[in-house]
């Protein structure tokens, strides 16, 4: 199977540099550093250094407690860490400036794996989620490089997906690698898929366990009161394509109740930016961009949050907030940022990227799923009419949040005793 895979991602690579173009056609920031993808590049590093692999931003955001903790036990070692799309590198480079290397992750051909191995001298891998790379998990069990998948999760439909090629996953999870799974149920299914229940572990998530920047509150009242003053917020953050006509559909919902509300509307990609406000625009609502720096006045009914880099702030200027990627099954965003700004949270029914999550905080109250449209303008009524109900949910949200707390301390204990020395190495069949 794994030869089949090899001869695939030799044909398939002029498809690749193809898919690169045409996405560089409309996000810029793709043809910068194209080398890297296939394994070149200026970024180097003579000493071993610890590599996290962030596919975007999410996962950058969800390993910055860990990157710190690094740093902090092993300053002489440097964190390599790499995504695959250039917001997350943005994101890196926001975080963290020099004190990180970021390099894109090379595509997975043997050929650029290897340089990129050469470049950056692994002494241990950490690929944060779930990305399942055979040549590269292989390089890693070639070169005795310990590979931990931290945060590991997989969904429920992704199971069967990945059962088509059993064989391939089964000799892809075998390279001595350790698994930090999120949740029980998702050890079981890496389990289904030929992982060894000897190093598969379930941690729980360490999204809980990230820390709000300093003083991130206060700016989000600054913003409420700079754009919104007395007028009724709700957010709508992380949308894609298909979900903002359903957003700016239940806005007119609640507008016929609070003609005032302001609806904050945060896309997910960058470079969907101009086209959803042209969708703003022609849908006739009055709307202002926040990158145009154009003062939000009461005949603008929806604020369009076209930056980066602010969503939590943006969080913090809302009575409610909408986490989208769920009405259209993409599988749902990160739930735990409005609740740890102490923000009600609502999501629709496609929630299979962090089911776990959705579930603990929809049992504790701090959370609903709306099924619809029509629901979503229907569940954020409330908390417009009962400005208390909003402190009260987003008092539980803040609570489920501490509870859970713990998991990146357990991901720690596991993967220290790899940089002190005990690694045992790959099994000798793989």
């Amino acid at each position: 199977m794994r030869l089949l895979y090899l001869a695939l991602s030799y044909i398939l690579a002029p498809s690749v540099v193809f898919i690169l173009l045409w996405k560089g056609m409309t996000n810029r920031a793709y043809f910068e550093r194209f080398e890297e993808r296939f394994g070149f590049g200026r970024s180097s590093t003579d000493r071993p250094s610890i590599w996290i692999h962030a596919v975007s931003v999410g996962e950058v955001v969800s390993a910055t407690p860990m990157v710190h903790e690094f740093r902090a036990k092993y300053p002489d070692m440097p964190v390599v860490m790499t995504t695959v799309t250039p917001t997350g590198g943005e994101r890196v480079a926001a975080l963290f400036g020099d004190q990180v290397i970021h390099s894109y992750i090379p595509y997975d051909t043997p050929g650029a794996v290897s340089r990129f191995f050469d470049r950056f001298n692994p002494r241990l891998a950490i690929i944060m989620e779930t990305e399942l790379w055979p040549n590269l998990f292989a390089e890693c069990g070639a070169r005795d490089v310990p590979l931990v998948m931290a945060n590991a999760r997989i969904s429920p439909r992704s199971v069967g997906k990945y059962k088509r090629f059993i064989g391939l996953f089964r000799e892809t999870l075998a390279f001595g690698i350790l698994i930090a799974a999120q949740s029980q149920r998702d050890a079981a299914r890496f389990l289904e898929l030929g992982a060894a229940p000897e190093r598969t572990h379930a941690i729980g998530n360490i999204k809980f366990d990230f820390e709000l920047p300093a003083g991130i509150a206060e700016r989000g009242r600054q913003l409420r009161r700079q754009i919104a003053g007395e007028r009724p917020v709700w957010i709508a953050a992380s949308t894609h394509e298909g979900e903002e006509t359903q957003v700016l559909a239940a806005h007119r919902q609640i507008l016929s109740r609070y003609p005032d509300a302001l609806l904050i509307l945060v896309p997910r990609h960058r470079e969907r930016f101009a086209a959803v406000a042209e969708l703003v625009d022609r849908s006739g609502l009055s709307y202002v961009r926040r990158s145009q720096a154009s003062a939000c006045s009461a005949e603008h009914s929806v604020f369009l949050g076209d930056t980066l880099g602010e969503l939590l702030m943006f969080y913090g200027a809302a009575d409610v907030a909408f986490v989208a990627g769920s009405l259209e099954p993409v599988g749902g965003h990160n739930l735990l940022e409005p609740a740890a700004m102490g923000v009600p949270v609502l999501t629709g029914p496609h929630n299979f990227n962090a089911e776990d999550v959705a579930l603990k905080l929809v049992e504790g109250g701090a959370a609903r799923i709306v099924a619809d449209v029509d629901d979503l303008a229907r569940q954020v009524l409330p908390f417009l009419d009962q400005p208390g109900l909003s402190a009260e949910w987003g008092a539980r949200g803040r609570h489920i949040i501490s509870e859970n707390r713990g998991a990146l301390r357990r991901l720690l204990d596991m993967v220290e005793p790899l940089l002190d020395g005990s690694w045992a190495g790959r099994p000798a069949t793989p």
